[in-house]
Parts: C-alpha cells; structure tokens; sequence
C-alpha cells in the first residue's frame, strides 16, 4: 500500500516537472513561448523580472528611454502596490509589455481552474492599480512549470513564457557585476531571444539592482553594434 501511495505522488511529481514541461512545450507549442520567431531585422527581447521595485525599475526605464529601447516586464502582484503603480503605468506610457509574474513555485501544484483564477486575479489588480490590460503571458518563477499550469493558461488565453538558454543575469553563486553580465549575453544572443535580468527580488522588492542597471545600460549598444533591434513580447496596445 505505501508503495503504491509512493509511486502516486512521484508520477504527480513529475508531471509537474521536468520532463512533462518539455514535452508539452513539444508537442504544444502554441501555450508556451522560449523562443521568438526570426525576423529581419535581427530582433532580440529584453525582459525584466520581479519588480516594480520602487528604485531600480525606474531606472532600468530611464536607460531605455535613452536608448529608445522597448522591453517585457514581469510583474509580481505583491510587489505592486499604491506606491509602485505609477512605475507600472509609466512602463505602459513608454511603450513597453507587461506581463504576470509569480514569487512562488507552489502555483505547480494548482488545479487548472485555480491558475486560470490565479491569472484572472492578476490581470485585474495590474489593470486597476496602473490602469492598463497587460498581455496574456505569464512567466513561472524560476521556470517552474507543469501541466496543470499550461491547462490554465490555455483556459485563460495566456502563454507560458521563459527564456533562451544561458541569457539570464543569474551568476552561479557568484556576485553579479553588470559588465561581465553584459558581455556574457551579448555573446551568446541570437536573433529571436529571450534574455531576461531582475529589476527585482521575489522576496525583497527593494533589493539592490545596479548590476542590472549597469548591465543593461552597455548590453543595449552592445547588441546594436551586433546589428541587433529589440522588441517587446506583445503589443503593449492590445496584449496580445
């Protein structure tokens, strides 16, 4: 009997975890998003994760208001409040995409009509404290995904989004420094790329982000001198 229960709650494991995620992603493509199509001109796609944190994000906006540069935020509902909205609806004004993001792993072990839910919920409070829709894309925290979660986006018209392989701004343990980071990702992109960096902290939404300022700030003409133009995710106007 225990052996049974055991088995049980590993097949559930799994389905929640890799390999499942993968071979949905196969063989179901239209609910996920790691990767955009090519396009000409060569197109890469910032994304930033885990704000609005009240000091960095405006920062990181001011740097691509410099440089004329549109990107993806992922937003964390608990992270969006009075005093972070106007950040959220500053990025909307600039042109940018926002979409949802989670501070938690445990939304895996949702039913599909509770994540469906869970994303309504977070749509709505974007839209009633910044004032805008944002896109039908949610990215996992830590990439944590599983069936479930992809039935409820299904259900809810959203995408599972991710990232290209390498092009994050996590240091392996080490300290991150925003010029190492910088040319780390400006090696390995390619056209279609997700790259995504942290203008947050899923439990700290003050944390410390320079490195990510100064990353992205020597990234961008980077990428440009490469040939490169950025893009956003959706079309900020129709979220889709």
């Amino acid at each position: 009997m225990i052996w049974i229960v055991a088995l049980g709650l590993a097949l559930k494991f799994l389905s929640h975890t890799a390999p499942f995620p993968f071979l949905y992603e196969a063989f179901a493509p239209e609910h996920a998003l790691w990767r955009m199509p090519d396009t000409a001109p060569p197109t890469v796609y910032l994304t930033f994760d885990d704000g609005p944190n009240p000091e960095a994000t405006p920062a990181l906006l001011d740097v691509l208001a410099r440089t004329g540069t549109r990107a993806t935020f992922f937003v964390i509902g608990d992270h969006l409040t009075t005093e972070t909205a106007p950040i959220v609806r500053r990025a909307f004004a600039e042109g940018h995409a926002v979409g949802i993001h989670s501070n938690t792993r445990v939304l895996i072990w949702n039913t599909p009509e509770q994540f469906e839910q869970f994303l309504e919920d977070s749509a709505w409070r974007i839209e009633e404290l910044a004032g805008s829709r944002p896109c039908r894309l949610f990215r996992p925290h830590a990439g944590w995904r599983g069936g479930a979660m992809y039935a409820g986006a299904a259900r809810a018209g959203y995408r599972i989004v991710g990232w290209g392989w390498g092009l994050w701004d996590w240091n392996w343990y080490r300290r991150r420094e925003g010029g190492a980071v910088a040319a780390r990702l400006a090696r390995r992109a390619s056209a279609g790329d997700i790259i995504v960096l942290h203008d947050g902290h899923h439990e700290n939404p003050r944390a410390d982000r320079r490195y990510a300022i100064e990353a992205v700030s020597q990234l961008i003409p980077a990428l440009r001198q490469q040939g490169y133009q950025f893009g956003t995710l959706c079309d900020p106007a129709t979220g889709k």
